[in-house]
This record gives structure tokens, sequence and C-alpha cells, in this order.
């Protein structure tokens, strides 16, 4: 077959339009289908993004994660064997000049902050200002580079959620500190935003001493799931039970509220195949209508039933690797830009897994689209085919 490789070639460049028009469409449906694998396999499957984040776990309200804890949790969770530290945190859900300009903002402690994520350097004259500052804040990197903040700024944001006592929503906060990598890589909330939980408890108009959700900084993170059962073993049966959690599963409970994930992507997943399918064996279909004279002859000169088998499947199967080539390489493209969104979400690359499924999906899609064509061509009557104009 690889004598013929320049034959392949120019039967499937035939109609340039055509073929490139497909390969778009194959390499931008393969590009999604490979994205959603790797999301896939991210938010269910995947590990802790880094050793940090394996030191932590998350203990929230049973309920929903609207429910606040009491503020008397804190200690008692301290106190469990193989905790580190603990920091409080309430989402303050604030809106930046535009309801467009989201990023997560959290009200923290400013000392149980900096002991619980190591992983985020912030230079220590920042850290006292920020400590000496009620209405100061601290930006990740990445947040400060997207809005062209910088040191002394004043940010003002608009809640949702939490009015200030005297009805108004708008609060404004000083920009003292600007976090970054510990080591290269290591900070994962670059995107975040964090005030101070004294300033933000006193003002709000409601829920004083509450708070979202307990950090736990571990001092092994092999005993994370035996630290988990004994925090939420201390409230059982009480009003405020709670679920301890690893990051990885926390945020998966964000993006759970917009419906069932695993059947949301498994769906367009099989929607987005089947939408390569239809498209690459139409153009296969098409491609084998025009050539019948020319199958014809070549049975004539001596190519075989299973030659010309072979020879359309090896278009197909051309056509399909060079846009999921295309599609691949355009997924990872994709990949880079969503692991720097500011949103949390689990790690998610292309990795072998993915890659393989790409390679399977590559070869299944070349055979589907080609088998009926390619059968059409090996049956062939020369006497018939001849006749066709």
């Amino acid at each position: 077959m690889l004598r013929l490789m320049p034959l392949i070639v120019r039967n499937v460049l035939r109609n340039r339009r055509r073929t490139l028009l497909t390969l778009a469409s194959a390499a931008v449906s393969l590009a999604l289908l490979s994205l959603l694998i790797a999301l896939y396999q991210g938010f269910f499957y995947g590990e802790d993004r880094s050793p940090s984040e394996a030191l932590r776990i998350i203990c929230r309200h049973r309920v929903s994660l609207t429910q606040m804890l009491p503020a008397s949790h804190q200690a008692r969770i301290e106190a469990v064997p193989g905790v580190d530290s603990v920091s409080h945190s309430q989402f303050f859900g604030g809106v930046y000049k535009d309801v467009r300009n989201f990023f997560p903002q959290f009200a923290v402690n400013p000392e149980r902050w900096r002991r619980t994520f190591l992983e985020c350097k912030l230079p220590d004259e920042q850290y006292q200002a920020w400590q000496q500052s009620r209405t100061g804040a601290i930006a990740g990197r990445q947040l400060a580079d997207r809005f062209g903040w910088k040191v002394g700024d004043r940010i003002p944001l608009t809640s949702q959620i939490w009015p200030l006592k005297n009805g108004d929503r708008a609060w404004t906060f000083d920009l003292v500190g600007i976090f970054d990598d510990a080591a290269k890589g290591s900070c994962s909330r670059q995107g975040n935003f964090y005030i101070r939980y004294d300033y933000f408890d006193e003002g709000r108009q409601f829920g004083q001493g509450g708070a979202g959700i307990y950090v736990l900084r571990l001092h092994d993170p092999s005993q994370a799931e035996s630290v988990a059962r004994q925090v939420d073993a201390l409230f059982e049966n009480s009003p405020d039970e709670t679920k301890t959690q690893t990051e990885k599963d926390f945020s998966l409970n964000f993006l759970r509220q917009l419906g069932n994930l695993n059947l949301i992507l498994t769906g367009i997943t099989i929607a987005v195949f089947f939408s390569i399918l239809l498209v690459s064996g139409n153009t296969m279909s098409q491609a084998v209508r025009e050539r019948i004279p020319e199958l014809a002859v070549l049975k004539t000169i001596g190519f075989g039933d299973g030659s010309v088998l072979g020879l359309v499947l090896a278009e197909s199967l051309l056509m399909c690797v060079i846009g999921g080539l295309a599609g691949m390489l355009l997924s990872v493209l994709l990949l880079k830009v969503i692991s720097k969104l500011p949103f949390g979400f689990p790690p998610v690359t292309a990795d072998l897994h993915v890659w393989l499924f790409a390679a399977a999906s590559m070869l299944g899609l070349s055979l589907a689209v080609g088998i009926l064509p390619a059968l059409r061509a090996k049956n062939l009557s020369i006497i018939e085919a001849l006749t066709v104009r």
C-alpha cells in the first residue's frame, strides 16, 4: 500500500476545497472531543494538582454549600490529631465594574490564610500591611495582571450576596498585596482575591460569626481520609453536620450545581463523534461516487477487489489522521488556555490516556466513514461502472 501513497494523496486532494473544509471540521470536532475527554478525566479521575493541595481538605456544611458553619467549629476541628492549621473562608460573590468580570473572592483571616496556603508567596511587608489595614485585600498575580492592578489601588466590588448594614451593596477595598508562586507553578489560586474576614463580618448585614468553609492543612496527606472521618464524626447528629472532602471533590461540587456533569459530558461527546462521522462519511461517499469509472479502470488493469477496498480505506484513514492530529494540537492549545482560568478547576491536561483515546477515535472513525464506500468500490461491476457518467 505504501507504493500507492502518491495515488492516495492525489485522491484525497482531488477536490481541495471540499477536503480542506472536511479536515477543518474534523480537526475542530476532534479537538472538542479530546478536550471533553481531558475535562472528564480531570474532573472525575485526576489527582490533586500539587503536594500542597494533597495536604489540604475542605470542611463544609453537609446540607449545602450555601449553609454557613458556626465559628465554634474551628477550635474543635483544629484539635483533631493530624490537623496542622485551619483557615475559615467565606465566599464574597462580588462584581468588579461589570458582571462579566468574574473572579473568586473570599473573606479570610490573614494569619491563618498564610499558614494554610504555603505555596502562595506574599512578601512580608505586604503581609504586614494586610494585617494593619482593615479594608486591606490581596490578589493573585494572575488576577492583578488581568486588570492591571498594582499595590495601592482601591478595588470596588458590588456584592451579589452580602449587603452592608446600611443596605448598600458597594464595598471598597485597598489592594495592599499581590501574591505569587512560592515555587514555579505551585500556587493555583493566583486568580483569587482575598479580603479580611473581621472587616467583612462586622460590615455585612446578616450572617455574623459564620463561615462558609474551613480549610484544613494536614501533617501528612496519607491521613486525609482518616482526618475527614474524625472531623465529620465530631458534628454528627448536630444541627450543623459537616462534609469533609478533598479540594478536587469540593471544586466539583460547584460544577455539579450546573447539572449531571457525567451525563452532560458523555452526551456532548457522543454528539460530537456523530457529527464528525456524518461530515467525513458524506465526503468519502461523494469522493467514491465521483471516481466510479476510475475505480473500474483500476480493476481492469489488474487491481483486485481487496486492493480497491484497501485503497479507499487508506484514503479515509489519511484524512482522519490529518484532521485528528490537527485537532489534538488545537486541543493542547485550548487546554493551556483553560489551565490559566481563575475558576479553581481540577487539573486538566492532555495526557497519554487522552492521546490514546484520540488515536482510537481516529482509527474507529476512518473505518466507520470508509467501510461503506470501500465495500461499494470493492463490489463494483467493471462493465456497469464504465457506463456511469
